[in-house]
């Protein structure tokens, strides 16, 4: 079988009983994700950092494609969760990397008044897998050299 695109346990998450994405009607654009362990995500105070849930998966897909990851519709009014960074990319220069091996996590903001609880395989964002274009003068060359937030350290 020919790969194209999918979803793998990331190294040292093989033992620990993860879920791979997956959609559950037929029409779903995006992949669930589920939280790979129990978390507390902090109230939010300013000057502090978002709080990274860790999904215990990575994802492979073609040269011309990226992974998007949303927040689930009901988060930010039933736990006040936002993601930090509005929509996470997910390279495909990111699977296998020597930081994380790819680990797909998770970026969060708590905006309600009191700390929130992510239990274990609790559903927590999705991913919809897209293609990209590139422009005509296009030449990038750059290598990635490590995990999560390195692709802007090639400046």
């Amino acid at each position: 079988m020919d790969r194209k695109r999918g979803f793998e346990i990331a190294k040292g998450w093989e033992d620990k009983n993860i879920n791979l994405p997956k959609r559950t009607t037929k029409h779903a654009a995006g992949y669930d994700f589920e939280a790979a362990e129990s978390i507390v995500v902090p109230a939010f105070k300013p000057g502090m950092a978002p709080t990274l849930i860790k999904t215990g998966i990575k994802a492979y897909m073609q040269d011309d494609e990226m992974l998007c990851l949303y927040n689930r519709s009901s988060n930010p009014k039933k736990k006040g969760l936002v993601l930090a960074n509005s929509v996470g990319i997910i390279d495909k220069d990111y699977y296998g990397n020597p930081d994380n091996d790819g680990h797909i996590m998770f970026a969060f903001w708590n905006f309600k008044d009191e700390d929130i609880k992510i239990e274990k395989g609790e559903r927590i964002g999705q991913g919809i897998f897209q293609k990209y274009l590139v422009t005509d003068d296009d030449n990038a060359e750059g290598e990635r050299k490590g995990g999560f937030g390195s692709t802007d350290a090639n400046k």
